[in-house]
Protein backbone atom coordinates (compact mmCIF):
# COMPACT_ATOMS: atom_id res chain seq x y z
CA UNK A 1 0.00 0.00 0.00
CA UNK A 2 2.86 2.40 0.75
CA UNK A 3 4.30 1.95 -2.75
CA UNK A 4 0.88 2.61 -4.27
CA UNK A 5 0.40 5.80 -2.26
CA UNK A 6 3.93 6.96 -3.08
CA UNK A 7 3.35 6.44 -6.81
CA UNK A 8 0.18 8.55 -6.65
CA UNK A 9 1.97 11.30 -4.72
CA UNK A 10 4.87 11.30 -7.20
CA UNK A 11 2.52 11.59 -10.18
CA UNK A 12 0.36 14.19 -8.46
CA UNK A 13 3.45 16.30 -7.79
CA UNK A 14 4.24 16.40 -11.51
CA UNK A 15 0.79 17.58 -12.65
CA UNK A 16 1.64 21.31 -12.38
CA UNK A 17 4.65 20.68 -14.64
CA UNK A 18 2.49 18.81 -17.16
CA UNK A 19 -0.17 21.55 -17.17
CA UNK A 20 2.44 24.27 -17.64
CA UNK A 21 3.80 22.47 -20.71
CA UNK A 22 0.42 22.31 -22.47
CA UNK A 23 -0.22 24.50 -25.49
CA UNK A 24 -3.58 26.24 -25.91
CA UNK A 25 -5.01 23.54 -28.20
CA UNK A 26 -3.56 20.48 -26.40
CA UNK A 27 -5.85 17.88 -24.88
CA UNK A 28 -4.65 16.01 -21.79
CA UNK A 29 -6.32 12.70 -20.94
CA UNK A 30 -5.27 10.82 -17.80
CA UNK A 31 -6.66 7.38 -17.03
CA UNK A 32 -5.59 3.92 -15.88
CA UNK A 33 -5.62 0.50 -17.47
CA UNK A 34 -7.69 -1.10 -14.69
CA UNK A 35 -8.94 -0.37 -11.22
CA UNK A 36 -7.48 -2.73 -8.66
CA UNK A 37 -8.14 -2.28 -4.96
CA UNK A 38 -4.63 -1.85 -3.46
CA UNK A 39 -5.77 -3.51 -0.22
CA UNK A 40 -6.80 -6.73 -2.03
CA UNK A 41 -4.16 -9.46 -1.55
CA UNK A 42 -4.34 -10.90 -5.09
CA UNK A 43 -3.59 -9.61 -8.57
CA UNK A 44 -7.07 -10.07 -10.04
CA UNK A 45 -9.00 -7.00 -11.10
CA UNK A 46 -11.32 -5.99 -8.30
CA UNK A 47 -12.84 -2.80 -9.71
CA UNK A 48 -13.53 -2.23 -13.35
CA UNK A 49 -14.27 1.48 -13.16
CA UNK A 50 -11.31 3.79 -13.60
CA UNK A 51 -11.16 7.58 -13.58
CA UNK A 52 -10.71 9.59 -16.73
CA UNK A 53 -9.51 13.14 -16.26
CA UNK A 54 -9.66 15.44 -19.29
CA UNK A 55 -8.18 18.92 -19.51
CA UNK A 56 -7.54 21.55 -22.15
CA UNK A 57 -7.00 25.28 -21.76
CA UNK A 58 -9.82 25.85 -24.24
CA UNK A 59 -12.33 23.59 -22.47
CA UNK A 60 -15.35 25.39 -21.12
CA UNK A 61 -17.08 22.30 -19.78
CA UNK A 62 -16.61 21.07 -16.26
CA UNK A 63 -18.17 18.23 -14.35
CA UNK A 64 -18.89 14.56 -14.67
CA UNK A 65 -19.64 12.53 -17.79
CA UNK A 66 -21.43 9.22 -18.08
CA UNK A 67 -19.41 6.02 -17.76
CA UNK A 68 -17.88 5.09 -21.09
CA UNK A 69 -15.52 2.55 -22.62
CA UNK A 70 -11.80 2.58 -23.32
CA UNK A 71 -12.69 2.62 -27.03
CA UNK A 72 -14.29 6.04 -26.44
CA UNK A 73 -10.86 7.44 -25.54
CA UNK A 74 -9.45 6.28 -28.88
CA UNK A 75 -12.43 7.73 -30.74
CA UNK A 76 -11.97 11.04 -28.91
CA UNK A 77 -8.26 11.20 -29.71
CA UNK A 78 -9.05 10.47 -33.38
CA UNK A 79 -11.71 13.18 -33.36
CA UNK A 80 -9.30 15.65 -31.75
CA UNK A 81 -6.70 15.06 -34.47
CA UNK A 82 -9.36 14.84 -37.19
CA UNK A 83 -8.31 11.39 -38.37
CA UNK A 84 -10.46 8.37 -39.10
CA UNK A 85 -11.48 6.41 -36.03
CA UNK A 86 -12.18 2.72 -35.72
CA UNK A 87 -15.79 1.61 -35.67
CA UNK A 88 -15.60 1.02 -31.91
CA UNK A 89 -16.10 3.81 -29.42
CA UNK A 90 -17.86 7.15 -29.38
CA UNK A 91 -16.03 10.46 -29.22
CA UNK A 92 -16.83 12.64 -26.23
CA UNK A 93 -14.82 15.61 -27.52
CA UNK A 94 -17.94 17.77 -27.97
CA UNK A 95 -18.88 17.16 -24.34
CA UNK A 96 -15.56 18.68 -23.24
CA UNK A 97 -16.11 22.01 -24.98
Amino acid sequence: MNGYAKAIEDFDGRIPEILAALEDDDLLLITADHGNDPTFPGTDHTREYVPLLAYSKKMAGRGKMNQGKFADIGATVSDNFQVAATQNGRSFLDELN
